[in-house]
């Protein structure tokens, strides 16, 4: 489980093809490894990923054919700069929102411009997702917990601002452009309440001819 606010940075140092599927390094210089381990989850531009060798301030992970087919991460190129988040621990500030590191798609970059010290970004995601979002709700880019300022369903958009502070913490001042590919995590609450609404909009009337009237009438008082 992770926050979407970004610890740090990396770059990916190599992309390795092993059994079929594949091995990224990322090198994350200003990353704290003191609390790293074989096993433990870091979410790379918001994939959580399982890490399988540390090195020298880089570690390694695994990439399965359905993660690279479900995600950006088949566009990636060695040198890419990669938002980093650890996996959150009970104690942490919770500075964002609820991020599971599973992508639900990926979306498309179509404008950004600047407003003001802000930078304005519209997204296009899969058009699936869209009911998911809304005005002022969370939503997860490259592992990034922002705010929807407005969206525009006929268009599949979402409508972002990113302040300064975030844009030079991230991969955003370095490695979004028009027509780039993002990673997209909507929010999970959002999910859950509308598998929940789903659910209860199946039940139906029991069919069974056994009734409360029945089992008093046969000896059973409840």
């Amino acid at each position: 489980m992770f926050t979407g606010i970004i610890e740090t940075t990396g770059r990916l140092k190599s992309i390795n093809q092993i059994g079929g599927d594949v091995q990224l390094v990322i090198h994350a210089p200003d990353m704290d490894f003191n609390d790293v381990h074989l096993g433990d989850s870091i979410a790379s531009n918001g994939i959580c990923l399982t890490v399988v060798d540390i090195g020298d301030k880089t570690y390694a992970v695994d990439v399965s054919c359905e993660t690279l087919s479900k995600t950006a991460l088949k566009n990636w190129r060695t040198g890419d700069t990669v938002n980093l988040e650890k996996a959150m621990r009970p104690t942490t500030r919770f500075g964002g929102h609820i991020v599971a590191g599973h992508v639900d798609g990926v979306g498309v970059i179509r404008h950004i411009s600047k407003d003001a010290r802000s930078i304005y970004i519209e997204i296009e995601i899969p058009s699936e997702l869209m009911r998911y979002t809304a005005d002022k709700g969370s939503i997860t880019v490259d592992g990034i917990s922002l705010t929807t300022n407005a969206i525009k369903p006929e268009q599949n958009i979402v409508c972002l601002n990113i302040i300064p502070h975030t844009a030079e913490c991230t991969n955003i001042d370095r490695h979004w452009s028009v027509g780039g590919l993002v990673n997209i995590e909507v929010d999970l609450i959002s999910r859950y309440l509308e598998r929940l609404l789903f659910a209860s909009n199946q039940v139906q009337k029991p069919t069974s001819s056994i009734s409360e009237e029945l089992l008093n009438q046969a000896g059973f008082y409840l």
